[in-house]
């Protein structure tokens, strides 16, 4: 079959095996060949990719609630779509969501997802509890900050490379309503939404879309979106009707041009400030979830996106030369995504660091990767790296600058015999 991430790029050739039971990964463990687990496949790039892969979707059973504290014990395979629509009507929610809420839990686990409450609450593996992490040998092992810890630090963030996850136990927190208090403030420049993130540290949820073809003075014009739950004492499931691409669009759609003028109109249309707007969760979280085959958007080609991060210290100089070689050379998207990080955790390969992210999607070009080499330096000389879940094409210097783990990481491969059985294309160009 033909298999690709969710940037559409690149596409390979690959034999897939679906498993229901544990016995069945065991068998294909038992197997010549090195393998992947691929689930919604909603990582943008070659991290969960093979010649050989394990879908784990047909994994999916919901285990255990414990109603009072709100911990959840359930299959790998199991999506937070199916989460929210059988706990938010209870008044459950999760504590760390990313973008999109069509992954599986085990792909929540390996990728180490944030949100847009990563400066108060952190990555996804702070509600994790435990999870049993079957090895090459097909031992399975259960795995927490106390039990078989260094399995469990590795694993999260680890991007399927130390085994598969089977089972996992965690918490969701309770909430008064599925709707959000949203308030939105347009801000002129860098040093301004800066400012901004600053001041309203102590808001829950925090976001900001940034015009990445803005010069000059204008350099990081973003619009700030901000969010706390309200006790509405209702708990409706999304509604709101869905569109899709049904075609990709033409390779010329999105050019320089286009973009800006999106760009222009979008931050325009928004007023200087919105206090108080009432939300569903589902709105607020999830915008893109409501266009199906949005990545259709970026042509026949396929996109990437380049996630940064920068240490809080070093954030502002080096996202402003960011945003100025991506305007000088006017590559840039209409979906950029600017966020606040709080302190990192102690996952060998988690992405953030204390410090602000930036994520920008562009379309696959020739000119593209002269342009993600460039960004490369100037996020390796002030100090940051890119998100796994998110690469495509990152060398295998920048990730070991930007990862000081991955030494650690490998060492534990070696030793578990993880480096002879699981493997995606991205591990063999980072070569770890």
């Amino acid at each position: 079959m033909k298999l690709s991430g969710w940037g559409r790029y690149p596409h390979i050739q690959t034999e897939g095996r679906w498993f229901e039971t544990p016995a069945q990964v065991q068998n294909y463990l038992k197997q010549p060949g090195d393998t992947i687990v691929h689930a919604l496949g909603r990582s943008y790039g070659d991290s969960a990719l093979n010649e050989r892969v394990i879908f784990s979707r047909r994994f999916d059973k919901i285990l255990a609630f414990h109603p009072t504290a709100g911990i959840v014990q359930c299959e790998s395979g199991v999506s937070l779509s199916e989460l929210i629509d059988i706990f938010l009507p209870q008044g459950w929610f999760l504590y760390i969501t990313p973008g999109t809420k069509f992954i599986t839990v085990g792909g929540a686990i390996a990728s180490d997802v944030h949100g847009k409450n990563h400066h108060k609450a952190g990555c996804f593996s702070a509600c994790v509890l435990s999870f049993d992490l079957m090895l090459p040998s097909g031992k399975v092992m259960v795995c927490s900050r106390e039990v078989n810890p260094e399995l469990f630090f590795a694993t999260c963030g680890g991007m399927g490379l130390t085994g598969i996850i089977l089972n996992a136990t965690f918490k969701l927190q309770p909430i008064p309503s599925s709707y959000i208090r949203e308030t939105i403030i347009r801000c002129r420049n860098l040093k301004e939404i800066f400012s901004l993130f600053e001041a309203y540290r102590q808001t829950t949820y925090s976001v900001a879309w940034i015009d990445c073809l803005a010069k000059g003075e204008d350099i990081g014009r973003s619009i700030l979106f901000l969010g706390e739950h309200t006790d509405t004492a209702r708990f409706d499931l999304a509604t709101a009707k869905s569109l899709s691409l049904p075609v990709d669009l033409p390779g010329f759609f999105l050019n320089r041009y286009s973009v800006s003028l999106f760009n222009h109109f979008y931050y325009h249309a928004h007023p200087s400030f919105i206090e108080g707007r009432l939300v569903h969760l589902d709105t607020f979280f999830y915008p893109l979830d409501r266009i199906g085959y949005w990545n259709r958007m970026y042509g026949r080609g396929g996109f990437t996106q380049y996630q940064l991060v920068f240490p809080k210290e070093q954030s502002l100089e080096g996202l402003h030369a960011i945003l100025q070689r991506i305007a000088s050379a006017g590559l840039g998207s209409f979906l950029g995504v600017l966020k606040l990080f709080g302190p990192q955790n102690n996952n060998d390969l988690s992405f953030p660091m204390e410090g602000y992210t930036l994520a920008i999607d562009f379309k696959i070009q020739k000119k593209l990767f002269a342009l993600l080499d460039d960004l490369d330096r100037i996020v390796l000389d002030h100090g940051g790296r890119l998100y796994l879940a998110k690469d495509v094409r990152m060398t295998r210097e920048v990730f070991r600058k930007g990862y000081p783990g991955w030494a650690r990481f490998e060492e534990l491969r070696a030793k578990q015999g993880m480096k002879n059985k699981f493997n995606s294309l991205q591990s063999k160009r980072l070569g770890v």
